[in-house]
């Protein structure tokens, strides 16, 4: 087990390595953000509107309802996919040796335009499935979904990357990341739990440190200070989120990479990670 550790914390600091290189790459996660907005404002209106909102919190929705919120989930994943490919494209020509550009993850993600709206319609079915096993069943629906939804994410973790490096459809892709699951089980868990572990208690600092200044602020009765002090928390807080889904991105790429080529990258051990995903007997 400490070795798992180990090589997920070399993966992660060669995976900032990379970012330290191309922070360019942070803008694909900026522009999803934006984009994911705008489709959760367009799509969320008429929840409210038609009062769609409380049939789904009583379990009474119709099939009008269930319809609306997989045509939500199909764009909000395909505008997620579409980004995230365009992340983990880039990321893997600097794996290569490579010097990527924004054109180039862009040109990869179009590229693949149609397998990615092939696993957003799998992702938007999974997650309308979910949701309506967790309206019918109620508090039991909410520990099966929790289950069945962190378990998918662990599944699919590596889809992205399968679809920037080999030409197989949005199925496929799924089976082979489930496949590549079986040999960096340790490195995706402790890995992801390792990001996501760092950065809340990396949020956690910020929140302390910025409701200080803010509660100061407060006592001093200085208005323009406690906005000011608000917006720059603000501000760090969407950095370091785009630092965050930056490094997952390259995180997977680099993750695919040796489970399914064998080869290192750029500010990776080869040696070391060969070692840590050779095939089992």
């Amino acid at each position: 087990m400490f070795d798992r550790f180990s090589r997920s914390w070399s993966l992660l600091k060669a995976s900032a390595s990379v970012l330290r290189q191309d922070k360019e790459l942070m803008i694909f996660p900026l522009i999803s953000t934006i984009a994911a907005l705008i489709v959760v404002g367009s799509f969320i209106a008429p929840l409210f509107a038609f009062g769609w909102v409380d049939q789904l919190e009583e379990g009474t929705a119709s099939v009008v309802v269930y319809a609306w919120l997989f045509v939500f989930y199909l764009v909000q994943y395909f505008v997620i996919f579409f980004f995230n490919t365009a992340l983990v494209g880039a990321a893997m020509i600097r794996l290569r040796g490579g010097d990527p550009t924004v054109a180039d993850g862009f040109r990869i993600a179009f590229s693949k335009i149609g397998p990615i709206l092939g696993y957003a319609a799998i992702a938007a079915t999974v997650g309308l499935i979910l949701r309506a096993i967790e309206e019918r069943l109620g508090i039991v629906g909410r520990w099966i979904t929790g289950l069945l939804g962190a378990a998918w994410t662990v599944a699919s973790f590596l889809v992205v990357p399968v679809l920037v490096a080999e030409n197989v459809g949005p199925v496929d892709a799924v089976k082979k990341s489930v496949e590549l699951l079986k040999k960096t089980w340790g490195e995706n868990l402790i890995g992801n739990v390792g990001v996501g572990l760092a950065f809340f208690l990396i949020y956690l600092l910020v929140g302390l440190v910025f409701a200080g200044g803010i509660a100061f602020a407060i006592s001093l009765k200085n208005t323009a200070m406690m906005f000011t002090i608000g917006g720059l928390a603000v501000g760090v807080i969407v950095v370091l989120a785009l630092i965050q889904a930056s490094l997952s991105g390259i995180y997977s790429a680099a993750l695919y990479r040796y489970a399914a080529e064998g080869q290192g990258g750029a500010g990776f051990e080869t040696q070391a990670l060969s070692q840590a995903f050779r095939a089992k007997s």
